[in-house]
C-alpha cells in the first residue's frame, strides 16, 4: 500500500538496531530518520572500551599450571588448561585446578550415623545467661564426628571433567611435555579461550566459549589428529572427595555413583548422574558426524571421522528438555552478552600515565572484572574460590560477601549484585532460628554456609558478628541505584529484621552507661579470644552505620523507627584509644602497641576505610592509627583484601600516594597472577577477595565517596599519573 520496504542502517549503535525495515510511508520515514538521528548524535564514550580491554588479553604460551583460564556465566564456570579443555587436570591439581561448578551442583554424603546439628552446640556463658554456639571440638568421638559431618556436607560437586584423549599410534597418552608451540588467548572483550599448539607433529586449534545463561559449553576443535583417531574428547564424572580444598574429585570410587548414557535421538546424548540423593544431567549434542560410547563406568569418548568437534555440552539439575544450541549460536550468544558487559557500568583508563604501575594497575582492573563476572555474579554468594576449585567444602562466607559484591554496585552493574539478594530472602528463616535460639530478636546472619542456609560449626565463624550489616548495606546500595519505593518495599523485611538482632545483640554496661559489643565475639580481625573481646573498632562502627541506616529506611517508609534501634544507636560504646591509637578491641592487650597483634586483617582500619564518617570516632586518632599500622604491621600475614581495605582509608585521609602504595605491596598474599587472579598461598591459590576488594578500592579512588569534593581523590597528583574514568559511583 506504501511502496517498498526501505532498510536504513544505524550508524554507531549497531549491537541495539542492526537494521530497521519500514514502509516508506512520509510519517514512518521522518519517524525513522528523527530516531536515526538521535541515536548518532549521543556523544561518544570517552574511553575506547574494547582497545582498553583487549590490550590486557591473557596469552599463555607454556605449561603453567597456575595459569589455567575460565569462561562462565556467573553461576556455572568451567577451567581449562592450554589446551583449551580439561586434558591435564592432575597436572593443575596443584595449581589452579580445572573444576567446572555451579550454585546448584551440591552434595551431601549419607548421613547413616544419623548426626544432629545439636550435637556440635556447647553453652557459653555471657552476660550471665548460656548462650549455643555450633562449634568445632575434638572429643568425645561422636560429637567430634558430627562436627565434621555438618562441616563437610553439603559440598559443591565438581560437575565433569572434559579434556582431550591425545594418544600416539602406539595408544600411549601423550604429557604437557609432548605439546609444543603453544599459543593461547583469553578474549576477555568476547568471553573466549582461542587455544592452538602442536602434538603428534599436527597443529590442534580450540575455541572454548560458555552460553550465557545456560550451564552449558560449547567447543570447537580442528585437527587432522581427530580424524585419524588421536585425538578424542573424554568426559568423565569424579565421585565428591570431601577435603577442604581441592578439586572436589574422587576417582577411586567408582561404585558410590552412577552415570548412565541414553542416547534418543541423532546428534544429541545424555548422561544421567546419581550420587546418593544427588541427581543432575549432562547433555551432549554435535554438529556432523561423531560417535559416543563408555570407555569406563563413569567415562565416555566422543570420536569423529572428519577433522573436527562441534561439541555443546549442557549441565543441569533437571532432565533438558529443549534442543541445545551449537557452538556458532553460543559463541554468538556469549559475544552478545559480553559486549553487553564491557559496554555498560564503568571503565578506568589509564593510558598516559608515567608511572610504571599504572599499566599494572590496568591489568589488574580489567582481569578482575572478567573473574568476578565469571565466578562471582550467580544466584548465590560465591566462595572464596569462586566456581573453580573448593575452598572450606565449596562453602561461601557472608562476611566475604561484601568483597565479593559491592564493586558490582560502584561500577554501575547493580543486577549483578542484586543476583544473590535474593537467596538471602530464601534462607532467612534459619538466621531467623539462630537468633531465637540464642535469645537474640530479629536475624543473625550466617558465617559459613552453603545454599540451603546452613551454619558450619567453627570455633571462629560461630562469633564473627561483622557479616551482619551487610545485608543492610547492599540494600542502600540498591536504593541509591533505583531510588524508588519499590526497592524499599522489597527489601524492608530484611532490613528490619537485620536491624532488630543489631539492636538486641548489644548489652548494655550500667556501670560505663553505654551499650558494648561482646562477649563472645570474634572481630574481623580473628586472632582474639572470643570470651573476652570486647568493642572492635570497625564492628562499632558498621553498627551505628547499619543501625543508622535502618532509621532512615523507616523515614523513608512514613513509619516510626524501632525505638530499640534508636536507644542503642544512641548509647553505642565509642571507639577505644590508647596512646592515641585505636585499638583492634577495647579488651586487647597493652602488648598490643609491641606487634603481638599485628597480623591477620588490619581491620581497625575498616572503622574508617570501609565505613563513612561517625561521631564514634576522632579523625586525628585514625590518621594515627593508620600511620602506626602503616609502618608496624606484619604485612606478610595478611589476606588479600587487606590491601584495598588499607588503600580505601588512606584516601579517605587525604592520602592517595599510600593508597597507590598499598595497592602495590610486596607480600605474597598480594600477589596477581598473569590470569589476573589474586594469589594467596598453597591452599588458596586463587582468591576472589581479593579481586572485588581492588575493584572497590578503585572506584573510591576515582569517583570519591560521600561529601568528597576532591576530584579522583585516591590517584595522585605528582604529574605521573592520567586517569579517565566513566560510569563509576561514589561510595557512601
Amino acid at each position: 500500500m506504501y511502496g517498498s520496504p526501505v532498510t536504513f542502517i544505524i550508524p554507531g549503535v549497531i549491537k541495539l538496531y542492526p537494521i530497521v525495515t519500514v514502509n516508506s510511508h512520509p510519517s514512518n520515514l521522518v519517524f525513522i530518520l528523527l530516531t536515526v538521528l538521535c541515536l548518532s548524535c549521543k556523544p561518544e564514550q570517552s574511553i575506547d572500551r574494547e582497545t582498553l580491554v583487549s590490550r590486557h588479553n591473557v596469552i599463555n604460551t607454556s605449561f603453567d599450571f597456575l595459569g589455567s583460564l575460565t569462561v562462565g556465566n556467573g553461576g556455572f564456570a568451567y577451567t581449562v588448561d592450554f589446551t583449551g579443555l580439561q586434558t591435564f587436570p592432575e597436572e593443575y591439581a596443584r595449581g589452579i585446578p580445572l573444576g567446572t561448578q555451579s550454585d546448584w551442583g551440591w552434595h551431601s554424603f549419607p548421613n547413616v550415623q544419623d548426626y544432629g546439628i545439636d550435637e556440635t552446640m556447647a553453652e557459653y556463658r555471657v552476660h550471665d545467661r548460656d548462650i549455643s554456639y555450633s562449634v568445632q571440638v575434638k572429643t568425645p568421638p561422636r560429637r567430634k564426628a558430627a562436627v565434621d559431618y555438618f562441616r563437610i556436607n553439603p559440598h559443591r560437586l565438581h560437575l565433569g571433567i572434559i579434556g582431550f584423549n591425545i594418544r600416539n599410534a602406539e595408544g600411549q597418552k601423550v604429557s604437557p611435555d609432548d605439546i609444543y608451540d603453544i599459543h593461547q588467548v583469553l578474549d576477555a572483550w568476547r568471553g573466549e579461550i582461542r587455544s592452538t599448539f602442536n602434538v603428534l607433529d599436527e597443529k590442534v586449534e580450540v575455541i572454548t566459549v560458555c552460553h550465557p545463561e545456560l550451564d552449558a559449553i560449547s567447543i570447537h576443535a580442528n585437527s587432522r589428529l581427530i580424524s585419524t583417531g588421536e585425538l578424542k574428547i573424554n568426559i568423565s564424572f569424579p565421585y565428591p572427595s570431601g577435603i577442604h580444598s581441592d578439586m572436589a574429585c574422587n576417582l577411586n570410587a567408582p561404585e558410590s555413583h552412577s552415570s548412565s548414557l541414553q542416547i534418543s535421538e541423532a546428534h544429541t546424548a545424555l548422561i544421567e548422574r546419581t550420587l546418593d540423593t544427588t541427581r543432575y544431567f549432562t547433555k551432549l549434542g554435535w554438529k556432523g558426524e561423531l560417535d559416543i560410547r563408555g570407555t569406563g563406568p563413569h567415562s565416555f569418548e566422543l570420536s569423529s571421522p572428519s577433522d573436527s568437534f562441534n561439541v555443546t555440552v549442557q549441565f543441569s539439575p533437571r532432565k533438558p528438555e529443549k534442543p541445545l544450541p551449537a557452538f556458532e549460536e553460543t559463541s554468538a550468544l556469549g559475544r552478545e552478552s559480553w559486549f553487553d558487559f564491557w559496554m555498560s557500568g564503568g571503565a578506568v583508563d589509564f593510558t598516559g600515565s608515567m608511572d610504571p604501575r599504572a599499566a599494572e594497575l590496568e591489568r589488574r582492573i580489567v582481569l578482575s572484572q572478567y573473574l568476578t563476572r565469571v565466578q562471582c555474579a550467580g544466584s548465590q554468594p560465591p566462595q572464596e574460590t569462586g566456581l573453580t576449585y573448593n575452598s572450606w567444602y565449596g562453602k561461601f562466607h557472608l562476611e566475604m560477601a561484601w568483597w565479593h559484591m559491592v564493586h558490582f554496585y560502584l561500577w554501575n552493574r547493580p543486577e549483578l549484585m542484586e543476583e544473590s539478594l535474593s537467596w538471602y530472602e530464601t534462607i532467612a528463616g534459619k538466621a531467623e532460628n539462630t537468633a531465637r535460639r540464642q535469645g537474640y530478636g530479629g536475624v543473625r546472619w550466617q558465617k559459613m554456609t552453603d545454599p540451603f542456609g546452613n551454619d558450619s560449626p567453627s570455633s571462629v565463624g560461630s562469633f564473627l558478628i561483622w557479616q551482619q550489616p551487610h545485608f543492610i548495606y547492599f540494600a542502600e546500595l540498591c536504593y541509591r541505584y533505583y531510588q524508588d519505593s519499590a526497592t524499599l518495599n522489597r527489601y524492608k523485611d530484611l532490613v528490619f529484621s537485620t536491624a532488630d538482632f543489631m539492636a538486641s545483640y548489644p548489652w548494655y554496661n550500667p556501670d560505663k552507661d553505654r551499650y558494648e559489643l561482646g562477649p563472645s565475639l570474634i572481630p574481623a580481625q580473628e586472632c582474639f579470644d572470643q570470651r573476652v573481646t570486647i568493642n572492635p573498632p570497625f564492628e562499632l562502627s558498621y553498627w551505628y552505620w547499619g543501625l543508622t541506616t535502618a532509621i532512615e529506611w523507616s523515614r523513608r517508609l512514613e513509619q516510626a523507627p524501632s525505638p530499640e534501634w534508636e536507644k542503642v544507636l544512641a548509647g553505642l560504646s565509642t571507639l577505644y584509644s590508647r596512646d592515641s591509637l585505636y585499638l583492634p578491641a577495647e579488651s586487647v592487650p597493652m602488648a598490643y602497641l609491641e606487634g603481638t597483634h599485628m597480623h591477620d586483617h588490619p581491620a581497625v582500619l575498616g572503622a574508617y576505610g570501609a565505613m563513612p564518617d561517625c561521631p564514634l570516632f576522632d579523625i586525628n586518632t585514625m590518621q594515627n592509627t593508620f600511620d602506626f599500622v602503616w609502618e608496624n604491621w606484619q604485612w606478610e600475614e595478611t589476606w588479600g583484601w587487606d590491601f584495598p581495605l588499607t588503600a580505601m582509608t588512606a584516601v579517605r585521609l587525604g592520602q592517595p600516594e599510600r593508597a597507590i602504595e598499598a595497592l602495590f605491596m610486596q607480600p605474597k598474599t598480594n600477589t596477581y597472577l598473569p590470569n589476573g587472579h589474586n594469589y594467596q598461598d598453597g591452599r588458596l591459590r586463587l582468591y576472589l577477595p581479593g579481586n572485588g576488594g581492588l575493584l572497590t578500592a578503585v572506584a573510591m579512588m576515582c569517583a570519591g565517596y560521600d561529601g568528597c569534593t576532591i576530584p579522583d581523590p585516591g590517584i595522585p597528583r605528582n604529574g605521573l599519573w592520567k586517569v579517565r574514568w566513566e560510569g563509576l559511583s561514589p561510595m557512601p
